[in-house]
Formats: structure tokens, C-alpha cells, sequence
């Protein structure tokens, strides 16, 4: 899949998003032992942009805000910090019950003791989501955008996002821009929505040109079979992950990018870390290689974002699912759940193995 990096376009990336916080225990404790916590702006797309935003290229992040909120404020400031321009509506908190930004309460875990994560999303602000307050024929027919990530996280969110992300993959094929779709699977978000949900999924997979997910992800929200999740020895089920891999593409014929990485947990700060991705017909592996863990959470978003910047900046499809997994693993040396790359060579010195201190 070619894509021509355009300086004509003022975005190179647009993906919409429900941003929130994540608070995490200093040392790796356990929540609830801990007094002391670092607390981060995030959310699974703005992961994905910041790869790109880092490295150079005009990103921007649809969203909601909770007017007047000093969540909002530390999310704004967040967001600029990292390069990203923000195109927001502005919702009134409606009282003290009423909207806020999500809150993700994560202990990183640490050696034998895995990691585990509380959502708290009640009255989220993101879930207001509506096609109405964005000029979408602005954004993709006067501004221009390359690529539009999506995520099954937002569409799935409520009904109104689910319509909301639809739109915009309408409105993104109409004008000529790639459509990027990470499917994230959330059981909870599905939960009696089932049908609903598996058609908006089906219509947004079906006009995407990249598409990406787990092998749950497939099975859950488009139905398509696959190897069984989770397990040891990854390497062994690599030809089962194609086989999958060739089932999606029959179905959903118009993309020509499919990806999912591997991941094996030997323990908490031990991966081994993978990669699979086709891309015109040609496969790309990366055998499940160790990692150094400090925070898992991130990865996946890490890998996503590297092949995209990859795809955007026009490399040879093998750069592609190289630059991700290298970009997934520098995501879990860090306290923050997105990639800040120095610059392209911090990367590629992962992907090469090469951790040598440079002066």
C-alpha cells in the first residue's frame, strides 16, 4: 500500500479520541499499598499519534472536553506538549454527578506479581462523541489528511461513538484518506450490544486499509476464526495467526495491510515480543524476541503507531512491522504508556539490538 508523503495536507494523522487519566503507583506497587502516584494524560489513540507527533509529522486528536474542568486543563497541556493539535467540543460538567474524564487506575505489577488495571469510566465526557460538533468535510477535504486511525475503544463506547467513528471512516474514504483500524476488543463495552456493535465494526472494517488486532479481536468483533488466545511457545503458532490473518483478508477485501503482534509473558518484566503483518500479499514476521519490561501497558499502541509513521513516511513494507516492534518495545522501558522517541535512530538501535550507551 503506498502512500505519498503530501506536504499539501496539513495533517498526516487525525485520530479521533476520549482522553483521560491514568494514575499509577511510584515503585511498582500494588494500588492499593500505595500513597504516592504519577498521574498521566492518555488514552489508546493519542498513544498511537504520538509516535508520529514525535518524530515530526502534524498529528491531531478529536475530542470532548469537560468545560472548565482542571482535568481538561492537564490533558490540553498534555496534548500540546507532545505536539498534537486538538480540535475539541467544550461540554458543561452538568454538576457534580455529572460528565468528567476517565480515570485508569494501573499497578505496573513487578516480577511475579502481574499487573492489573481498574477502569473508572462513569460519566465519561468521551462518550458524547458526536459527528455534528467536527466539520468533517473541512478536515478531510480542505485540510487534507493522510491516514485516520480508528479504534474499536471509541467506537464501542456508546452508541453515539459508534456512529460518531463510522462517519468519519465515511467521510475519510470519500476524500481519499487511508483508514487505520485497530479493532481493541473490550468484552464490557460489548455486553448486550452485540449485533450493534458487530455491524458498525463490519462496515468500518470493510471500507479500512489497514487493519489491526489480536486474535480475539478478530474472533470477537468481526466473527473471523482463529487461533486461541494467550499461551506459550507463540513462535510454533505463527502459521495458525496467517491463517487467520488470510480468513480477514477474504472477507474484508479492501484492505491491503493486516497486523497483529505476539506477545508471551515469562514474567511481569520479561516478554517475549512479536509481530506479524501482511501487507500487499507479502508477509513480514518478527520472531518473539525478549524485552525488558518496565511497563507493559502502551505496547501495542507503541507498535501501531510505529507502523503507521513507517507507512506515512513511504518505507518498504518490511521498515513497517520492523520500526512497530521497536517502537512497542521502547514504549515498555518507559513510565508513560506512550513512545516519546528521541528521533529515529533510538528505534532502530532497538531494532538492531543495540543498547550501547551514545555520547
Amino acid at each position: 500500500m503506498a502512500i505519498e508523503f503530501r506536504k499539501d495536507y496539513k495533517y498526516s494523522m487525525v485520530v479521533p479520541t476520549s482522553m483521560g487519566v491514568r494514575i499509577t503507583p511510584v515503585g511498582g506497587q500494588p494500588v492499593y499499598c500505595s500513597k504516592t502516584f504519577i498521574m498521566q494524560a492518555t488514552s489508546a489513540e493519542s498513544n498511537v499519534a504520538s509516535v508520529s507527533s514525535y518524530l515530526g509529522l502534524p498529528v491531531k486528536v478529536l475530542t470532548s472536553f469537560v468545560k472548565g474542568s482542571p482535568i481538561a486543563r492537564f490533558i490540553k497541556d498534555d496534548l500540546a506538549g507532545r505536539h498534537i493539535d486538538v480540535e475539541a467540543k467544550e461540554v458543561e460538567q452538568g454538576g457534580p454527578w455529572g460528565y468528567r474524564h476517565q480515570f485508569n487506575i494501573a499497578d505496573s505489577g513487578y516480577g511475579s506479581r502481574g499487573p492489573r488495571v481498574h477502569n473508572d469510566r462513569a460519566g465519561e465526557v468521551g462518550r458524547t462523541l458526536n459527528v455534528k460538533d467536527f466539520d468533517l468535510e473541512r478536515l478531510f477535504g480542505k485540510d487534507g489528511v493522510q491516514i485516520v486511525h480508528l479504534s474499536g475503544l471509541i467506537a464501542a463506547l456508546s452508541p453515539e461513538t459508534g456512529t460518531f467513528c463510522l462517519e468519519i471512516a465515511r467521510a475519510a474514504k470519500k476524500h481519499g484518506t487511508r483508514i487505520s483500524f485497530d479493532l481493541n476488543h473490550r468484552a464490557s463495552f460489548w455486553k448486550g450490544r452485540e449485533a450493534e456493535l458487530h455491524k458498525i465494526f463490519s462496515e468500518i472494517a470493510g471500507i479500512s486499509d489497514i487493519l489491526v488486532g489480536n486474535e480475539e479481536d478478530f474472533q470477537l468483533c468481526l466473527g473471523i476464526a482463529g487461533p486461541e488466545a494467550g499461551g506459550k511457545e507463540l513462535a510454533k503458532k505463527i502459521e495458525s495467526f496467517k491463517g487467520m490473518i488470510n480468513n480477514v483478508k477474504k472477507a474484508y477485501p479492501n484492505a491491503t495491510v493486516f497486523a497483529t503482534t505476539l506477545r508471551q509473558v515469562v514474567s511481569t518484566n520479561c516478554h517475549m515480543w512479536g509481530a506479524i503483518m501482511s501487507a500487499d500479499d507479502g508477509w513480514h514476521v518478527v520472531e518473539p524476541r525478549e524485552i525488558t519490561v518496565l511497563d507493559r501497558i502502551g505496547g501495542g499502541d507503541g507498535f501501531v503507531g510505529g507502523m503507521l509513521y513507517g507507512i506515512l513516511r513511504g518505507w518498504e513494507p518490511e521498515k513497517w512491522v520492523q520500526f512497530g516492534w521497536a517502537t512497542g518495545a521502547l514504549v515498555t522501558t518507559l513510565l508513560t504508556d506512550y513512545a516519546q522517541p528521541a528521533d529515529e535512530d533510538q528505534i532502530w538501535s532497538i531494532w538492531q539490538g543495540n543498547a550501547r550507551v551514545r555520547r
